[in-house]
This record gives C-alpha cells, sequence and structure tokens, in this order.
C-alpha cells in the first residue's frame, strides 16, 4: 500500500513571513547570530530553504526583520498603553511585558544579543537612545541636568527591561498583573527618592 503523501501546507504571505521571523528569533536566540545557518531557520520552521530566500534577501536582512518587528510593535503597544493608562511607569512596564510574551525570543534578541553582534551592534545602540529619549521626557525635570539625570535616564530602561527579561525566565503569565504592579512599584520607589535628594 502506498503510504499518504501530507502535501506541503500553503500559508498566505504575511503568515508565511511571520512564521518564518519567529523560527529565526528562536534560532538566532539560542544558537547566536554566526552559528545559526539560514538552513536552521527553514527546518526550525519546517520549510525549505527556497522559501527562506523567497521573503528575506539574506541571514542578515531575516536577523534586522527581527529587530525591526520588535521595534515596531513596542511602539505600538506603548501608544495602545499611554492611551489607557496615564501612570507613565506602568504604561513602559506594560508596553515591554506585552511585547515579550508576544514575541520572547525577538525581544531578547533586541535587548541582550543584538549588541553583542558586531553586524547589528549600532542597531541597538540607536534603540537604546530611543528608549533613554523618552525615559528622559517621561522624567521631565525632576531632576536637574547633569551627570546624575543621565545616570537616573540610564538605570531606569536597564531595570525596566532586565525586570522583564527576567520575568520572562521565571514567571508564571498568570502572575503577570501581579509582577505589573510590584514591577511598577519598584521603579517609583527608586526614582521617588532619587528626586527627592536632589531637591534638599
Amino acid at each position: 500500500m502506498a503510504s499518504a503523501v501530507v502535501p506541503r501546507q500553503l500559508l498566505p504571505r504575511d503568515e508565511r513571513r511571520a512564521q518564518i521571523l519567529l523560527a529565526a528569533a528562536h534560532a538566532f536566540s539560542h544558537e547566536g547570530y554566526v552559528a545559526t545557518s539560514v538552513e536552521d531557520v527553514a527546518r526550525q520552521a519546517g520549510i525549505t530553504k527556497l522559501i527562506v530566500y523567497r521573503h528575506f534577501e539574506s541571514k542578515a536582512d531575516l536577523y534586522r526583520a527581527i529587530l525591526d518587528q520588535v521595534s515596531v510593535r513596542l511602539a505600538e503597544e506603548w501608544e495602545r498603553s499611554s492611551a489607557a493608562d496615564p501612570a507613565a511607569h506602568s504604561q513602559a512596564v506594560r508596553t515591554l511585558l506585552t511585547v515579550a510574551r508576544e514575541l520572547p525570543d525577538g525581544f531578547r534578541l533586541l535587548f541582550v544579543h543584538a549588541s553583542r553582534e558586531q553586524e547589528f551592534a549600532a542597531y541597538a545602540d540607536a534603540f537604546r537612545e530611543i528608549q533613554e529619549s523618552l525615559a528622559d521626557e517621561l522624567l521631565g525635570e525632576l531632576i536637574e541636568s547633569g551627570p546624575f539625570h543621565t545616570w537616573v535616564i540610564r538605570m531606569i530602561v536597564r531595570y525596566l527591561a532586565t525586570a522583564v527579561l527576567e520575568w520572562l525566565e521565571v514567571g508564571d503569565p498568570l502572575e503577570d498583573d501581579l509582577f505589573l504592579r510590584r514591577a511598577s512599584v519598584g521603579l517609583a520607589s527608586m526614582v521617588e527618592p532619587w528626586v527627592a535628594v536632589g531637591a534638599h
């Protein structure tokens, strides 16, 4: 008896692209950019290398597309969260966690791995500068300009990113709301004393 032939699943172009991005993010975040080949990505996605190349010109193009995907989602989620919650510290934590849960491997690439890859370090630097600029807007004139102001901005950005990354590793999604409250309180409890000290 002839064995049944399983037909290849045909997906709309945008769905196939999204599938490839998820598979590539997983492969890159676990094996690194250099050690991951386009063949590895295709295998992870359950497709052929040819299909990957129909959507992305090169491995570098694919990696950059993942970084762009996460960056765009963060901007979209920030806009949505800002409209729903007037508390700036809550907006920031919720935005990061929402996207991290949606695209965990891509989130790790953007916040951890990209800065270690020579080809994408400039991208990571530019993204960090955007984050720091946004934190500076949220902080306003609460702390006088100068080295201490710069330190506070960088601490805020690093605290938020690290908090979410660590929660991805150890946290239960069912307890995300509790994490959001605790992380928001943690941020406020750091910034408020820094502001108070500067006021005296």
